[in-house]
């Protein structure tokens, strides 16, 4: 869905695509989510953590010790990563043209992407990418900063929030395929927090965006939240428009 806005001095109309951003911080669903919001709107999902990933999973081929990684290593290392429109509602990352959903979403890459993460030349390279993929197409981005520094204008802004218990809970259920233990969970927790601390300046909410605790919401629940939010908000920069037409009119 494009909407059209009046050019400067009420010139020539311009176009632009819609944005939605849903920030967080590790493990509260925010990919998953996005993709089913995606999927329910037509739009394309950006899922800027994956670039971070695959980022890393790039560096990692070169099979060099991280605690020498430098910036310049690993953005010549993610020359080699591209982000591409694989399906009608997402965009995946490929490394030397392929894609490595399974690399990326490896051990050896979650130990390590927080530190690439940090690293301010990557973060300007991703944010590139996904301003990038949103110039042709509808978006649902998801990451730490898209509603702050990314997409500060974006139509509609969320912030997804939950207990570290039950984030870990989830991130546990989805990587072992079965219901964890108290304990298992409990170690999945003292990570997140670590985790989050590590995170902290990069996971902030914006002050325009839609705070929604998912601690006890179901991700049906999340997603039709986000998806009545977009729709109203879409709708009504539609009137907006409409009564700006009418108006040049008269």
């Amino acid at each position: 869905m494009r909407t059209t806005r009046p050019g400067p001095g009420g010139g020539r109309r311009v176009t632009r695509r819609i944005v939605i951003a849903i920030d967080g911080p590790a493990a509260s669903g925010k990919s998953s989510t996005a993709l089913w919001v995606a999927e329910r709107l037509g739009y394309r999902h950006v899922d800027s953590g994956s670039l971070y990933r695959a980022a890393t999973a790039a560096q990692l081929r070169r099979a060099s010790p991280a605690a020498g990684w430098t910036e310049t290593d690993v953005l010549d290392a993610a020359r080699a990563v591209s982000l591409a429109p694989s399906t009608a509602t997402a965009f995946v990352p490929l490394i030397d043209g392929r894609p490595a959903d399974d690399e990326i979403r490896g051990p050896e890459v979650t130990r390590h992407v927080s530190q690439v993460a940090r690293m301010p030349v990557v973060r300007e390279w991703v944010n590139s990418q996904v301003r990038r993929a949103a110039e042709s197409y509808d978006v649902v981005v998801d990451g730490r900063d898209m509603g702050t520094v990314v997409f500060p204008s974006a139509d509609l802004k969320v912030f997804l929030v939950a207990d570290p218990w039950e984030r870990a809970r989830r991130r546990l259920i989805q990587l072992l395929q079965r219901r964890p233990t108290d304990e298992e969970i409990a170690e999945e927790t003292d990570r997140i927090v670590q985790r989050d601390a590590r995170d902290a300046t990069q996971t902030v909410q914006a002050p325009d965006a839609v705070l929604i605790d998912t601690t006890y919401l179901t991700q049906e629940e999340q997603v039709q939240r986000i998806v009545a939010l977009a729709r109203a908000v879409t709708q009504r920069e539609t009137a907006t428009s409409l009564l700006d037409d009418n108006v040049r009119r008269e």
